[in-house]
């Protein structure tokens, strides 16, 4: 990445660890054995440059561009409005590029493997992968029903199923004879091919790696502090082993390369044996095949799914189950580089193929130089420790032996993680049993289990006990009790998740015990337990897209409620958008890395940079005493420091900073920086630490209305209940970034800040600095996304690079690796509900009391605000005579929680509906009837008094009802449920209401700068920010529309605070509204002075009137201004009108539930929200589709885990699980509710950023109906607790049955949690 960073943009840097793809590139090599050219997709951010010796590299810049010509991979993601934000995009365009270049012709399970590897926080994927199914052979829409030309079900509902967002016919087509060529000086083919004979009918022994046998010599490059050495040949190999024992062998760099970016680790010598022959052959022996170390896991399962076409099954249950695993392995960048050996020597406790190598009893060649060689079976010896296995320093793993199954085996492998694609085990398990020749007497049985202690283990005692044992119900309760016994963890393990990783080596071999039952038994297994052995298949997902198509008449120039794409959606995919940290470096430029706390509460007694500022590069580093302005700094109340001065009250508390001339210089520095601390208390972590010590921001906020003592008298029935609500990582592509530069003069600087509030950046810039604001200016071309991370919390970056670049008088850069910037910035809050409810034996809601604490961290930032919000959704959708909310600000010793998306909305929300599910299950009626029978009617009150008109919401709900077919989906749910006992599907319909407008009055205000060139041509300019959501494209349609302009004629460049000031941050869903209002005042401003030569002039054109008016004197230069009218709300009244309207939205989902390990599948989901008449529907479906999935994250799947100290473990995608392609609901339907304008927006439109995400509360509260099936079968009904996430851990947990019990949790206060709920 630091090589293609040099004039090569495109590509871009996420994570660093493999885990998001946007660093996307791809690798062609040649194969002499297979005389061709094989391209494959890998990881910029791992891929060693002198691992790349005689390969192309291809990155995006290299397939098209918008000044040249667009690629069709390029086009079709770009026009099928599959891109937002951008910054992923090249990555997703380069790993299905890799695809075409290798099959021109992909089905869509190709496609779906191979973005395995990618993320996406914008889109929700759906659109991304229907452009690229028209690629495939199964190019038809809706899951392919048929029709050519739009969408299947068109000719059937006109009225409903407007023409499709884009049209497929004007794609360029793919012509792979004109792909550029593979460079013809990189192929030598002089390999000798090898054969023998033996196993099955004849051994082929493959060469992976290209070029071979270019040199009998080794390869050496020396770094700053690395020697890479890649020897030639096994002896080689072994002499180098020898002279450097402790050297780390690489091939793929997927787990070196991590240690060395996150753990601080140093390996001064590595060896590169990717290209040694013997390392990377492939035979088959009589005994099974045997694989080179080298050899990739791409090719492993090629190899094995080759010889599981061609063998008898019954030898082929180990190949199927490393197959079966492989499929979930990583993504396929990382699999085409990983090399099986190093994923064996690795010695991951958690690996995925090791349980499966060990209870398949595989045999390892072992070589060194001076002992020779020798072989060793892969068992419970084979990991002596933690990371460790019985290799003496001078041996090296030449190959593996994976052997055939016999018949009379069986075999099966699991993997239970949060997420199915890509991502790391939880528990992982190979299980074998042979059985006696014509029994069911068990001969041999092998259970070995990742996840389950420091090493990978064998449940040796269970095998042992269970031999000689008929298989059937008497040997299950046997092995489930003694595995309860022997696969035991302590309660404080590392990983957490204690109980459910022990109930899963019961549910785990449970599901062995049924398969192997189901192939044993002539009548099989009963038929509602079949489906617990079912594997897992993916079905391709089917959406369909419902708006409503501009008025008959509309004029073509005319681009208002049109399905334009995206402004720069083509610039993104290739690679040419310009971001922040691809601006050129300046001249002097220097690189800055934080120096932050690794204590949560403490006084700092001493900080020693003696060792940073001697190191290599290093130029300064910078503390509080650098600052020349006030060191007090806050979005809205300054209680928090730009730099620590005595005391840091969180892990990632940013006391100092280095500055050196690399970043890799300035990151090594930071980290020699020693500190030392006196530890303070309390140390103040959760909720419940907040509440015990009292600890709260104020002031509490309280909404009452009516008379609560009346309500709860009334109510047939009280109930009381709890709930909490996990935080969210907003996982922006693009981390924080910042390039200073001081222009000499007046205290002068320029920034170019990655901010959604640039006038805020630019206040607490000039604040810091000791000069007047009008001295700093801040530009935002666009962001790789924001979500709200980036309104406040930006600014704890941009300040300290300012201060820097001042001190120096040079530019200063810096932009947060992954982990950096998830440990400082904070996100969504975490809340807590405590609720009384008060209801009629109709469900009628008579009473409610809800208390609400929200973990605000160590300031105040947003909180108050965010909580004020939540109060505000209390109630969601429903009508409460008698209501209290309360809400308290907890501060706790963690990084300042901030905006994201929703603002307080979706957890607010989400307790509601929590006690209304609550409701429905204490009386037994469905939540649906409940819901709808509390709903809000037109005219009614809000808990804060503002009155409801226009209201859609029935009619959302109604419409949701119908596209869903819920009534059929309900009692096939219910069929299902009947039939199956270990999967249940659930099903859920859910409301929401959210307030469009800031809840600060004064932010409701928005100015735009609209200039007029003499050409004709306008620049537009605006205080709003370009984050992907599409701002720029809709004010480029609202001014066209206004002017009576095509869209071309309008450009905006930029957002910066020297042509529009005081612009409020992008936030709050309102920036459609208001700068659209203000372009449209702007506009008018101008169209006003263009009349009289309009008059004069009617037959001329837009050109002549302009000329015309320039000529005469006039301005064509117009500021226009917007403040939001009629708002306003005092707390202590209860009165005022805090929103200027509300936004309304239905969805209903369909999941299934594994109820034996807590996965689940979304199998459907439908959407009706209102929109009023959408400024653009691709943008806004694009908008729902992506807030939805960030929803289904938040509420099922992204679990932020910090440890009782207050040090987050989740810095990354390795740990931290964002949704993937796979994740995306398999049916899709979104609908814009149709004739619903909205008189209080620009052009009747209705925002869209927010009101979208909570919508996916209607797959949690699927899941808990699942669940509720589920403990049915266990004799237990009511409500029950389930808290968000409702994560595997807390679906398996919650569906109690007989496993469960064999494994109760620890008593709480007798150990200290490995992770705490914060």
């Amino acid at each position: 990445m630091t090589f293609l960073a040099v004039g090569l943009t495109g590509t871009k840097l996420g994570c660093a660890e493999g885990g998001c793809g946007a660093c996307t590139v791809m690798l062609s090599k040649y194969q002499p054995h297979l005389r061709r050219v094989l391209h494959h997709s890998v990881n910029g951010c791992l891929a060693p440059l002198c691992s790349l010796h005689h390969c192309a590299v291809t990155t995006v810049e290299g397939i098209g561009s918008v000044a040249g010509k667009l690629h069709p991979v390029q086009e079709r993601i770009a026009k099928s409005h599959g891109s937002q934000c951008g910054f992923c995009t090249p990555g997703i365009v380069m790993s299905m590029y890799s695809l075409l270049r290798n099959n021109p012709t992909p089905r869509m399970a190709d496609i779906e493997e191979a973005f395995q590897g990618n993320l996406c926080r914008c889109t929700g994927y759906r659109p991304i992968l229907e452009g690229y199914k028209t690629f495939t052979k199964e190019r038809t829409c809706c899951g392919g029903k048929g029709k050519e030309n739009g969408c299947c079900m068109t000719s059937e509902r006109t009225s409903v199923f407007p023409a499709p967002l884009y049209n497929p016919a004007d794609f360029l087509p793919l012509d792979p004879t004109q792909e550029i060529i593979f460079p013809p000086e990189l192929m030598v083919d002089t390999l000798t091919h090898i054969s023998t004979h033996g196993g099955l009918t004849q051994t082929h022994t493959l060469y992976p790696s290209l070029s071979l046998c270019q040199s009998s010599q080794q390869l050496r490059f020396r770094g700053e502090r690395v020697l890479w050495l890649q020897p030639a040949s096994l002896d080689q190999l072994l002499e180098l082993k020898t002279q450097y024992p402790n050297a780390k062998m690489v091939v793929g760099n997927t787990e070196v390369g991590i240690e060395m970016k996150f753990k601080n680790l140093l390996y001064p010598v590595i060896l590169a044996p990717a290209y040694i022959p013997e390392l990377n052959a492939i035979q088959h022996t009589d005994e099974g095949i045997v694989f080179g170390a080298s050899c990739s896991l791409t090719l492993l399962g090629d190899v094995l799914k080759e010889a599981v076409g061609k063998l008898p099954s019954y030898q082929t249950e180990v190949f199927t189950s490393i197959q079966e695993q492989l499929r979930w392995f990583a993504g396929l960048q990382i699999r085409n580089v990983a090399a099986v050996g190093g994923n064996i020597m690795t010695a991951s406790p958690i690996s995925d193929l090791n349980p499966v190598f060990m209870a398949a009893g595989c045999k390892l060649t072992l070589m060194s130089k001076g002992g020779g060689e020798r072989v060793v079976v892969m068992d419970e010896k084979f990991f002596p420790g933690y990371r460790r296995t019985i290799l003496t320093p001078e041996e090296v793993l030449l190959c593996v032996l994976i052997p055939y199954t016999k018949k009379g085996q069986y075999f099966a492998a699991y993997k239970q993680s949060p997420r199915r694609e890509d991502d790391i085990s939880i528990v992982t398990s190979g299980m074998s049993v042979t059985f006696a020749e014509g029994s069911t007497v068990v001969k041999h049985l092998a259970l070995s289990y990742g996840g389950m202690a420091a090493t990978t283990v064998m449940a040796k005692n269970t095998a042992s006990r269970l031999l000689g044992k008929q298989w059937g119900e008497e040997l299950l309760q046997d092995a489930c009790s003694s595995l309860a016994e022997e696969m035991t963890l302590h309660p404080s393990a590392p990983g957490g998740m204690v109980t459910y990783r022990r109930t899963l080596t019961l549910s785990l071999f449970y599901k062995f015990y049924l398969t192997v039952q189901q192939k044993l038994a002539s009548e099989g297994v009963r038929a509602d337990y079949i489906s617990a052995t079912e594997i897992y298949h993916q079905t391709s997902p089917s959406s369909v897209q419902i708006f409503q198509a501009v008025p008959d008449g509309q004029k073509e120039e005319d681009v208002v409620g049109r399905p334009m794409m995206h402004l720069s959606a083509m610039k993104q995919a290739t690679g040419e958008a310009v971001y922040c940290d691809d601006i050129p470096l300046y001249e002097n430029e220097l690189y800055l890395c934080l120096i932050t706390s690794t204590k949560a509460h403490a006084r700092i007694q001493s900080i020693d940079t003696s060792e940073a500022e001697s190191m290599p590069g290093v130029v300064t580093c910078v503390f509080a005493k650098d600052i020349p302005g006030s060191n007090m700094t806050g979005p809205i109340i300054y209680d928090e420091t730009v730099l620590a001065v005595d005391t840091v009250t969180c892990v990632g508390h940013i006391i100092g900073a280095v500055v050196a001339d690399t970043q890799a210089h300035a990151q090594r520095a930071a980290k020699a920086v020693k500190i030392t601390y006196q530890e303070l208390q309390p140390v103040i972590i959760t909720i419940q630490d907040a509440i015990t010590h009292q600890s709260f921001f104020q002031p509490v906020r309280t909404i009452q209305r009516g008379d609560l003592d009346q309500g709860f008298t009334q109510a047939d029935h009280i109930l009381e209940g709890e709930m909490h609500m996990g935080g969210q990582e907003h996982f922006y592509l693009e981390t924080n970034v910042t390039v200073a530069i001081p222009r000499g003069e007046d205290g002068e600087m320029e920034l170019f800040v990655s901010t959604q509030s640039a006038t805020k950046t630019q206040s607490l810039v000039a604040k810091a600095l000791g000069v007047p604001a009008s001295r700093v200016v801040i530009r935002v071309k666009r962001m790789g996304g924001g979500f709200g991370g980036k309104e406040s919390r930006s600014t704890t970056l941009s300040t300290v690079v300012a201060v820097a670049a001042q001190k120096l008088k040079r530019p200063v850069r810096c932009m947060l690796d992954r982990d950096e910037d998830m440990l400082v910035t904070g996100g969504r809050h975490p809340f807590y509900g405590r609720y009384k409810v008060g209801f009629m034996k109709s469900g009628k809601v008579v009473a409610l009391e809800v208390t609400y604490y929200n973990n605000a961290g160590n300031s105040i930032d947003l909180s108050l605000s965010i909580m004020e919000r939540a109060l505000f959704h209390m109630e969601n959708s429903y009508s409460i005579a008698n209501i209290r909310g309360r809400g308290y600000v907890c501060k706790t010793h963690l990084p300042s929680n901030t905006a994201f998306r929703g603002f307080g909305g979706p957890q607010g929300m989400l307790i509601a509906e929590s006690w209304m599910s609550d409701v429905a299950l204490s009386l037994g009626l469905p939540a649906e009837q409940v819901r709808r029978l509390n709903m809000y009617m037109q005219g009614e009150r809000t808990p804060y008094s503002q009155i409801l008109d226009h209201i859609t919401l029935d009619r959302c709900w109604d419409q949701c009802l119908e596209i869903s077919s819920f009534n059929q989906r309900r009692a096939g749910v219910e069929t299902y449920n009947r039939d199956h006992r270990w999967t249940k599907r659930g099903l859920s319909v859910v409301p929401t209401k959210f307030g469009i407008s800031f809840t600060a009055l004064f932010l409701n205000q928005a100015g735009a700068l609209a200039h007029i060139y003499t050409d004709g041509s306008v620049l537009l300019t605006h205080g709003g920010t370009e984050m992907g959501q599409g701002l720029h494209t809709k004010m480029v349609q609202v001014a066209s529309r206004t002017l009576g302009i095509p869209s071309s004629k309008i450009h905006i460049t930029e957002t910066s605070t020297n042509t529009v000031p005081n612009t409020s941050p992008t936030a709050a869903s309102a920036s459609s509204d208001l700068n659209g209002a203000a372009v449209h005042n702007a506009c008018e401003i101008l169209l006003h002075r263009l009349e009289p030569y309009k008059t004069k002039n009617p037959k001329g054109c837009w050109e002549d009137w302009v000329n015309a008016a320039y000529f005469d004197r006039v301005n064509l230069s117009a500021n226009g201004f917007y403040k939001t009218p009629d708002l306003g709300y005092d707390f202590e009244t209860n009165t005022g009108r805090p929103f200027n309207y509300f936004s309304y939205g239905v969805a209903c989902s369909e999941v299934e539930i594994d109820c034996l390990t807590g996965s689940h599948k979304n199998m459907h989901t439908s959407i009706v929200i209102d929109v009023g008449n959408s400024l653009n529907p691709a943008l806004d479906i694009g908008q729902v589709e992506g807030g939805f999935m960030q929803g289904v994250g938040l509420y099922t799947l992204e679990e932020l885990k910090y440890s009782p100290e207050g040090y987050l473990f989740t810095r990354g995608p390795g740990m931290y699980k964002i949704p993937a392609f796979g994740d995306i609901p398999t049916d899709l339907t979104v609908s814009l509710l149709r004739d619903a304008p909205n008189d209080k927006a620009i052009f009747s439109s209705k925002a869209i950023g927010e009101p979208p995400l909570f919508l996916a509360a209607s797959v949690f509260f699927a899941i808990k109906d699942a669940i509720t099936a589920a403990r049915k079968e266990s004799g237990l009904s009511g409500p029950f607790r389930l808290d968000s996430p409702a994560t595997p851990e807390r679906i398996r947990n919650t569906c109690e049955d007989r496993f469960t019990k064999l494994c109760p949790p620890a008593e709480p206060g007798t150990f200290t949690p490995w992770a705490v709920v914060v």
